[in-house]
This record gives structure tokens, sequence and C-alpha cells, in this order.
């Protein structure tokens, strides 16, 4: 669910991430698991965070936020299969003030948006904001996780 991101930005400091592709897998009980096809984030962090999501779609870019995933759990950013291989994540530790983001920039603003375009972000009235690109590789169904270390670890459905 998107909620309101109603705070002042602290300093920022940049926290790691890892990013994982799902795949489905047999339940030990020999059943298999129906594929799905989301975009998934989780948050295997100990604090609450915020999250805003850019992609391409027909009609030229999009972003969205803001997502407040609370910590150890996963939120479902698109549902069905993901029709883009790239796609762009910023997200931000609401209590330690840290941040995951890159050099692609699109627009945001504090609150809850959904907004077409990235050009002139500031003159439309907006936050221009570094998201990290993650390339799916044209899979149907990727899962990013944010973690507070470069540790990863392996993810299975």
């Amino acid at each position: 669910m998107k909620t309101d991101r109603s705070h002042s930005l602290p300093r920022l400091r940049k926290l790691a991430l890892s990013v994982l592709a799902l795949a489905p897998l047999a339940l030990a009980v020999g059943a298999v698991s129906p594929a799905r096809a989301d975009l998934r984030i989780c948050n295997m962090t100990g604090a609450r965070v915020g999250v805003a999501l850019g992609y391409r779609d027909p009609q030229g870019w999009m972003t969205e936020g803001w997502w407040n995933i609370d910590e150890r759990k996963c939120e479902t950013l698109l549902k069905g299969p993901l029709a883009g291989r790239f796609y762009y994540i910023y997200a931000l530790d609401y209590s330690g003030g840290g941040e995951w983001g890159g050099r692609s920039f699109l627009c945001t603003r504090d609150r809850e948006f959904s907004i077409r375009g990235i050009d002139n972000c500031l003159a439309r009235g907006y936050e221009r904001t570094g998201f990290f690109e993650v390339d799916t590789g044209q899979q149907k169904s990727w899962t990013v996780q944010l973690t507070d270390s470069n540790r990863a670890a392996e993810v299975r459905r």
C-alpha cells in the first residue's frame, strides 16, 4: 500500500542492496507452486522503509511512490508478468536516514505520487531523485532485497 512520506530527509548514508531473481520451485510435499509473476521488494533490514518505483510503459516514463514496507516484510509493487527489462528503485530508511539510490534520475515528491515523465522535475514542482537500475534480464518475476550489509541470502519460492 502506498502511503504518505511526511518527514524531512536527514543526512543520508548509503546502504547495500541485493537483487535476486525468484524462480518457482517444487514444494517439499511434491506439489508444484504456481508461477507468480510480480515485481516484489523485500525489506530485510530492522527498520521501516519507503520505496518509490520508476519504469517505462507504452505511454512513456512513470514513477510511483510511496510503498511503506515494515522490517522483514515483502511487498508486491507490480502484479503480473513484467513487461519491461529495466525497473528503477529508490528507497529510504525512515529511522536510520539511509537510502538505496543511484544515478538514474526520476521525479518524486514527499507524499504519495504517480508522475508521468522524467524531464524538468524541479520546474514541474517535483524533486529530482537518483534511482538505482534493476535489470531483470526479461524475467517475468523479480524480487529486490534491501539489506543493511553486502551479505545476500538466497531466496526461493
